[in-house]
């Protein structure tokens, strides 16, 4: 499985890749972007399984990268790793065909209930 994590923090990067394994998907393969246009290009070259994004990143927001993906025809499901939990931005995020929010701060046990559906 191959996940590409999105997050303009490279700790938070990090952190993400961490938890994954922490949830138990230690034999993952984890690509990086610092931004949401470097995601979007890792996106099309990579072709990974999953995409986890920060919502507030420079060049493209995550909001944007998932509105970019669904444009260009892509499927791979998307989730969000970021402090904004309303209610309004998971409306958001699933209008722009994302299929979950995780928000900070979150547990493994928080990755697993909201990856596994879609996996």
């Amino acid at each position: 499985m191959k996940v590409l994590v999105a997050d303009d923090s490279r700790v938070m990067r990090r952190i993400v890749a961490r938890t994954l394994r922490q949830a138990g998907y230690d034999g993952w393969q984890v690509i990086e972007a610092g931004d949401g246009a470097e995601a979007l290009a890792l996106a099309h070259q990579e072709a990974p399984d999953l995409v986890l994004t920060d919502w507030n990143m420079p060049e493209m927001s995550g909001l944007d990268l998932v509105r970019a993906l669904r444009a260009s025809g892509s499927t791979v499901p998307v989730g969000f790793v970021t402090s904004e939990g309303s209610n309004q931005m998971r409306a958001l995020a699933e209008e722009a065909g994302a299929q979950f929010l995780i928000a900070k701060p979150f547990t493994p046990e928080t990755f697993r209930e909201s990856l596994e559906p879609h996996l």
